[in-house]
């Protein structure tokens, strides 16, 4: 074919955009915004403090290689700072992994209602996404080892899982990355954590630090309230590392992100807080909205997957329209397969209660 203009690689045109979760309700003065996974309690006040300190300096180019950073987050959890690399939010390391690794044709796997990103950075670097069913809104682990090819080199698991707030326990991560060929890469994305209050849980540090083809990926977005600085980190294998640290930006990560990120994972407190208000209000949250008559899909995250009935006037885009005009911003996720339902945010105190009280009235409603 001629082209009278540039053409994209094969695959780009392929990729659905990704939609982020509206901020804004129409007419209506006060919005309480559920759709992205903010924290309710916002950054560390010490994060915030540290983050105007850096103003002063703004002409200077930040520290390419992140290295108080990086020391920052070994002493924190342990680790080799020479086995971290740090990226504009996780997002950036996820598209860092798929760039350095992926070949024309190459499968990627991912569960069925997993993260957006992995099929858009997978289609942009000439890949073949491969979404593996779940079962009961959770990863199967039998099924993604079925889905392994002689094209496959990398798996990403969301754990939790976003949209769903399901787990998978390490034994099982284990048994997958065990069954896994030695080429092929298990990117665990470990964004909600530290939200996870389950004895089988681990985030993917144990199995990093004893495999060849295994990298966990952290946020400072969620848990640590930073999301408008853009800050992540991953921990790997020496090998991976050295060439993510070969194809990033040498400076995609700025100094007033990096000064925040230092102080947020210094302040245990606030860290202590937020898991506190999550534990109580997820709680709280789910089994008020179960009480509704809805289905709540079990999370361990910072946030629920509300399911709607396809009677109509009842269903997910209805409840959506209907909290819109109140103010409250849920988040549709159609795109991720779910057009039947809505994922809310745990927020503070007075959003929560807002929720359900309005999901109370919708309930009410004549269809």
């Amino acid at each position: 074919m001629t082209a009278n203009r540039p053409i994209p690689r094969p695959g780009v045109l392929d990729i659905a955009p990704y939609v982020p979760g509206k901020s804004s309700a129409p007419g209506v003065d006060k919005v309480y915004k559920l759709s992205s996974n903010e924290s309710p309690l916002g950054p560390s006040p010490k994060a915030i403090a540290a983050y105007q300190a850096a103003a002063p300096r703004l002409e200077d180019y930040p520290d390419g290689a992140v290295t108080e950073l990086r020391t920052a987050i070994g002493r924190a959890f342990g680790l080799d700072p020479a086995r971290i690399v740090c990226g504009a939010g996780s997002d950036d390391l996820l598209n860092l992994l798929a760039h350095a690794y992926l070949r024309d044709g190459d499968e990627v796997l991912y569960s069925q209602h997993g993260f957006l990103m992995y099929p858009i950075y997978t289609l942009g670097h000439g890949g073949k996404p491969i979404a593996v069913p779940e079962k009961n809104y959770t990863v199967d682990i039998d099924a993604m080892i079925a889905a392994v090819t002689a094209r496959t080199r990398i798996v990403f698991i969301a754990n939790p899982n976003n949209p769903t707030g399901t787990y998978v326990p390490f034994d099982e991560i284990k048994r997958l990355q065990q069954a896994l060929p030695p080429h092929v890469i298990l990117v665990l994305d470990a964004a909600y954590a530290e939200y996870v209050q389950r004895n089988d849980y681990e985030a993917g540090i144990e199995l990093v630090a004893t495999s060849e083809n295994v990298v966990m990926c952290r946020t400072f977005s969620k848990i640590h309230g930073l999301a408008a600085v853009r800050l992540g980190w991953l921990y790997g294998p020496a090998s991976i590392v050295d060439a993510l640290n070969r194809v990033r930006n040498p400076f995609n990560v700025n100094t007033p992100a990096m000064k925040a990120g230092i102080a947020a994972i210094g302040d245990a407190a606030h860290l202590e807080a937020s898991v506190a208000h999550n534990n109580k209000w997820l709680a709280w949250t789910s089994q008020e909205i179960e009480k509704l008559g809805f289905k709540v899909t079990p999370s361990v995250a910072n946030f629920v997957l509300i399911h709607f009935p396809e009677t109509q006037g009842k269903t997910a885009a209805d409840a959506d329209a209907f909290l819109t005009k109140r103010g409250i911003i849920l988040r549709r996720v159609a795109g991720y397969g779910l057009p039947n339902a809505l994922r809310m945010t745990i927020g503070t105190e007075e959003a929560n209660r807002l929720v359900v009280d309005a999901l109370k009235d919708f309930v009410g409603t004549k269809a």
